[in-house]
């Protein structure tokens, strides 16, 4: 990036002020979400940016962990966590939002307790833009361990990425990376 061009795009920016009610958040608020976008700027620079979603509890982050280290050693690429965007955020709703608005792709990483990203998955769900970049690694337990692990909602969630072809299951770490390598 040169001096010249702006540290964020203009079409981010166009997409971050519509997703924020101007009168909700004062200018100090403003600038400080504007900050800590420009501050992504290898997404902008890479072919490839993933918004990496789930749990950071100690076991799951570390997975989490290695699916953002796998990602990101593809050239191309960038990916990142949630907690890797720096600010404070009153709407953690509206960060989710700005972050995803900007990558190509959304993952996330379901395990069974705890999940983490419920409100997420439903905004996956719930908003094609987001639905049409998203994917799941969904860990997968041993017979008798859990029949339902999940909740029926998530499961919805889990049925619809099926269908398109972008749930990837997992029951071991190398299975786990071996399903990240298999994301776009």
């Amino acid at each position: 990036m040169t001096d010249s061009q702006p540290a964020v795009p203009e079409a981010v920016l166009t997409s971050a002020y519509e997703r924020l009610d101007r009168e909700d958040i004062s200018l100090a608020d403003n600038e400080a979400i504007l900050h800590s976008l420009s501050e992504l700027t290898p997404i902008y620079e890479s072919d490839r940016s993933y918004f990496v979603l789930g749990s950071y509890d100690r076991e799951p982050i570390r997975r989490l962990n290695l699916v953002v280290d796998r990602l990101n050693r593809r050239s191309d690429a960038y990916a990142f966590r949630m907690v890797d965007v720096r600010g404070e955020w009153e709407n953690g709703i509206q960060k989710f939002c700005l972050i995803a608005d900007l990558v190509t792709h959304v993952v996330g990483v379901a395990e069974k307790e705890p999940s983490d990203f419920l409100v997420e998955q439903g905004l996956l769900a719930g908003t094609s833009e987001f639905f049409e970049k998203s994917h799941v690694l969904k860990r997968e337990y041993p017979d008798g361990e859990d029949d339902h692990p999940f909740g029926w909602m998530q499961d919805g969630v889990f049925e619809l990425l099926e269908s398109e072809g972008r749930l990837h299951r997992w029951e071991t770490e190398a299975e786990l990376v071996a399903a990240a390598e298999e994301l776009p």
